[in-house]
């Protein structure tokens, strides 16, 4: 959704040689960016605080459903996943328009085909949004690796008390528990990664005063690469081909 929304407001900038400024409505204000760039600021920080709080439900459901099954066979329900979705986007949503209201102010980033929330030069109401978007993102990202650190665990414990040589029903379990193992690592070790600089090039702005505009242009990438390159991780480990492959791997290791 994230992709099909903001994809076409870049394609139009490029295609018409504008920035998102000059292709939208003005401002309220003199040097206030435009209504499209406002809007882009706000789709932005919500497709990256959203999934992170979803990836959060969803390591939480598998270090409960690994660790702890009784509880999660007795509280976790299909209609609380189902109401879990749209009220993390709901509260997503009324935090990533506090910009909007005066606390924070969206930037136009160089080329002027990006924008996002200003992250360096300001005052403290101008610069309290993104530490503590910056803040909370750190939060969501500490609490899901150590979940996912935790079912990896107890899939690790799980593997280890298959036999190693013993009849052939028991030697499929362990594979698929080293599959799960595998993949739940490639994608926390991916997901660190592409979340950490944004987290830190919002606290150096802040309390360094590092206006580095293509420093910030590169951690809003990385950002973006994380939603991009996450779903192909899991597509190409799902393929027969790859999970061979690495199972062989396992086996020799």
């Amino acid at each position: 959704l994230g992709k099909c929304l903001l994809s076409p407001i870049v394609l139009a900038a490029y295609a018409y040689n504008r920035s998102l400024s000059e292709l939208g409505p003005g401002g309220r204000g003199e040097g206030e960016p435009g209504v499209l760039c406002q809007l882009f600021a706000f789709l932005m920080a919500f497709f990256g605080l959203a999934p992170t709080l979803l990836l959060l439900a969803m390591a939480l459901e598998c270090w409960l459903s690994l660790g702890h099954p009784y509880f999660y066979r007795r509280h976790l329900t299909r209609r609380l996943g189902a109401t879990l979705g749209p009220a993390a986007a709901g509260l997503c949503a009324l935090f990533c328009a506090l910009p909007l209201l005066g606390f924070g102010v969206p930037m136009q980033y160089c080329p002027g085909t990006w924008c996002f929330i200003r992250m360096a030069g300001g005052g403290p109401r101008q610069l309290g949004f993104p530490v503590l978007y910056a803040s909370l993102m750190g939060l969501l990202v500490l609490a899901i690796v150590a979940c996912n650190v935790s079912s990896m665990r107890h899939l690790y414990g799980m593997a280890r008390r298959q036999p190693r040589r013993g009849a052939p029903p028991a030697a499929a379990p362990r594979m698929e528990e080293l599959d799960h193992l595998v993949l739940l690592g490639l994608m926390t070790v991916l997901f660190t990664v592409c979340s950490l600089p944004l987290i830190i090039r919002a606290y150096m702005g802040a309390f360094v005063a590092d206006f580095n505009e293509n420093a910030d242009l590169s951690a809003l990438r990385f950002l973006s690469v994380n939603s991009i390159v996450d779903p192909w991780v899991f597509i190409i480990f799902r393929t027969s081909v790859f999970r061979t492959f690495v199972r062989r791997v396992c086996r020799r290791l």
